[in-house]
């Protein structure tokens, strides 16, 4: 039994065949439509969410299994009951936990203590499902190696940035984090994934210059400067992000036929400019279908058993 907590859970090879097998879902949908049949998958959302409910509940259907929605208000994970205590129960009636939590050591006590798979559908460290969706849609709109790309991530040093640092350390590319000092991404987790990096040949840069990182860029990606939980800092983020724009200005220094990416939802006029996120460059709606089936392939893989 493997979770995924992170896509560090994963080898290069397990996490070049989770892209792979997410690429055969869409284009044969119908080929693994029963890999699920008698499986009960419940997520367990502490968070909002539009894009990773969707994908994991439509994708358990679409695989054959039956999704089991809990809200935020059914659960109180770790309020009305020890994380563990409902680990233990829930194992008793489910095949998977699909688990968005605000705190990452949340989703590890969970793991811990189910003896079936575990995924992070977000939490304050990583967001797995994301970053796979990302990278898939990479590969389908430039039909290139990631390492001939050059690939810059705009904005806050989250959890999408961790995993997008996390994917590209592992399967290779050149990846740029471009983030205002103060916002960087973690130090340790960094420092892991740099290791990774010497093993795969990928460049991992962190840098404070927007528009020096996105010359002759391929791809810019831009994630909200204030996540859930952290409103009360916005008047601040405004400011220390003001420069992290991604308008028409910027886009130019880039390559012309450079890809715009945003795992959404977007705050329009904040970290992307409406003309840029509705023009020709812009792959974000296509980015936010692929994660039906970056998480339809993490459910096969992990709960059907399928390479």
């Amino acid at each position: 039994m493997k979770d995924c907590l992170s896509l560090e859970d994963f080898s290069k090879k397990e996490v070049e065949r989770l892209l792979d097998l997410a690429m055969r879902i869409k284009r044969n949908p119908k080929k693994y439509r029963n890999v699920l049949n008698g499986k009960h998958v419940g997520l367990i959302f502490e968070k909002p969410s539009l894009r990773t409910k969707t994908a994991f509940y439509v994708g358990v259907s679409k695989l054959g299994g039956v999704p089991v929605y809990y809200s935020p208000g059914e659960v109180q994970i770790g309020t009305r009951e020890k994380i563990s205590d409902v680990a233990k129960t829930l194992s008793y009636f489910l095949d998977c936990v699909v688990f968005r939590t605000f705190e990452h050591e949340n989703i590890k006590e969970l793991a811990a203590n189910m003896p079936v798979p575990v995924i992070n559908a977000l939490s304050d460290l990583t967001h797995p499902s994301q970053a796979l969706a990302d990278v898939m849609t990479i590969m389908e709109i430039k039909r290139k190696p990631l390492n001939k790309l050059k690939i810059v991530y705009i904005g806050d040093g989250n959890n999408v940035c961790h995993s997008l640092i996390n994917i590209f350390s592992l399967i290779g590319g050149n990846f740029y984090a471009v983030c205002p000092s103060g916002y960087c991404p973690d130090k340790k987790f960094l420092d892991e994934s740099l290791e990774n990096s010497k093993r795969s040949g990928s460049k991992i840069t962190v840098t404070h210059d927007p528009y020096g990182a996105v010359e002759d860029a391929d791809v810019i990606y831009t994630d909200v400067w204030v996540s859930m939980g952290q409103e009360e800092e916005v008047k601040k983020r405004r400011s220390d992000f003001k420069s992290m724009q991604i308008n028409s200005q910027l886009l130019a220094r880039a390559k012309k036929n450079c890809s715009v990416m945003h795992c959404l939802p977007a705050h329009r006029g904040d970290e992307i400019t409406d003309d840029v996120i509705d023009s020709a460059n812009s792959v974000v709606f296509q980015q936010a279908g692929n994660r039906l089936y970056s998480a339809m392939a993490l459910l096969v893989m992990l709960v059907g058993g399928v390479k």
